[in-house]
């Protein structure tokens, strides 16, 4: 009896559910629920955030493509790169903060990762505000 009153209930959901409108217009959103338009200001600061962090990228893409066999998966691999999960351990008396990477499923995309570092930690690059200077490594060493 459970089960087929349960099932009902899923007819019933699916029912509503095909005659709930797949769109929204604007224009019917409460004016607290409706998008703003970001002023001119805002969408160029964002466009430039965005040309920078493209320029970065494609400057690692240059390192990288340094190592590979097939230049044109730097992309890729960098982007592989990014949605990796890091350590972040930061070092006050020594004045560092290593961003610790995990390793990959291949070896030798850990080869050119590890080179990337090489090249990152070559920078002496400072974290803003914060007078760590950034050491980047691959792995638990």
């Amino acid at each position: 009896e459970q089960i087929e009153a349960l099932q009902a209930n899923i007819c019933q959901l699916k029912a509503q559910r095909k005659i709930t409108p797949r769109h929204i217009k604007i224009q019917d959103l409460p004016e607290n629920e409706r998008f703003h338009k970001l002023a001119n200001l805002s969408k160029h600061f964002l466009d430039t955030i965005k040309i920078i962090a493209y320029r970065a990228e494609s400057a690692m893409v240059n390192i990288v493509r340094e190592f590979l066999p097939k230049p044109d998966q730097a992309r890729a691999i960098l982007r592989a790169l990014y949605a990796t999960e890091a350590d972040l351990l930061p070092d006050y008396l020594n004045k560092t903060l290593t961003v610790r990477l995990h390793h990959s499923a291949r070896a030798h995309t850990d080869e050119v990762i590890a080179k990337l570092c090489e090249e990152l930690n070559a920078t002496k690059t400072f974290f803003p505000r914060s007078g760590l200077r950034l050491i980047f490594k691959l792995g638990s060493s």
